[in-house]
């Protein structure tokens, strides 16, 4: 996946899939794609999602609604592949639903979707053998979320068994958009810079150009989610529209030769 990381920072779009429905949420993922986006993380909803802030919250809550499954979500991954060989496609999701499908059998159909990569939000790395062996078996990429408060010993266990890149997750708590960012993000770049080459982007609350113009300065992607959920959410009929006019927003400041030269 390091390929995807060329054009520094990439952008990581994170959307929940089926909110509002599945339909939408292709025209918003191909939309992100013409506008720039590098990745696209495909959320798969849960019931109980504690990792996220009340906008991705809501919008689980609206695609389980209509019943988005695991399943579905790899089938809308195979209509994007089809629609685009060069943006990286990584499940985000939690380990319940991918459990139910069944590891070996998760793996295998995400890989004959498209997948490049998968992140199980609540899958500690100490806990990850079994995902680790069916992953390799397929060649999905595996990516694991390192905070502020891990340990330089968990940092180096990550960056040991971490093929995609590294999630850095800018500060402790929820997903949301932040109108400041913290600086823990920057020292835990750096951090884990010491351990491995792999692209490192870093997310959780990043939501504004700015922000994202100054992640681009040290570190390789930004992932930016619950702004263009929110997005989704407050601009029902234009929401495919809408994405890509924030994405451009995003983009345009990043690309001025000011913020290239200082990488």
């Amino acid at each position: 996946m390091p390929f995807y990381f060329e054009n520094k920072p990439a952008l990581i779009a994170y959307v929940t899939c089926g909110d509002p429905n599945l339909a939408t949420t292709r025209e918003v993922i191909l939309a992100a794609i013409d506008a720039g986006a590098s990745v696209i993380e495909l959320g798969v909803p849960f019931s109980d999602p504690l990792a996220d802030g009340p906008v991705i919250q809501r919008a689980s809550e609206r695609a389980l609604k209509h019943g988005t499954s695991l399943q579905q979500v790899l089938t809308l991954a195979a209509e994007i592949r089809e629609h685009s060989q060069a943006v990286g496609l990584v499940v985000f999701s939690y380990l319940n639903p991918i459990l139910r499908m069944g590891l070996g059998k998760f793996c295998q159909v995400a890989r004959l979707a498209g997948i490049d990569g998968t992140l199980i939000t609540d899958l500690p790395v100490e806990e990850s053998a079994e995902y680790l062996r069916e992953a390799r078996k397929n060649e999905l990429a595996t990516i694991f979320l390192a905070a502020p408060t891990s340990t330089d010993q968990r940092l180096k266990l990550i960056a040991e068994v971490s093929t995609g890149f590294i999630y850095a997750i800018s500060r402790t708590g929820v997903t949301g958009a932040r109108a400041q960012m913290t600086g823990d993000a920057r020292a835990l770049v750096k951090r884990i810079r010491r351990f491995t080459a792999l692209p490192v982007a870093v997310g959780f609350g990043i939501s504004t150009a700015e922000q994202f113009a100054a992640v681009g300065k040290f570190a390789d992607g930004a992932v930016v989610g619950s702004a263009i959920v929110h997005a989704i959410e407050q601009n029902p009929g234009r929401e495919a529209a809408t994405v890509a006019e924030f994405i451009n927003q995003l983009s345009a400041l990043s690309r001025q030769p000011s913020v290239r030269s200082a990488r």
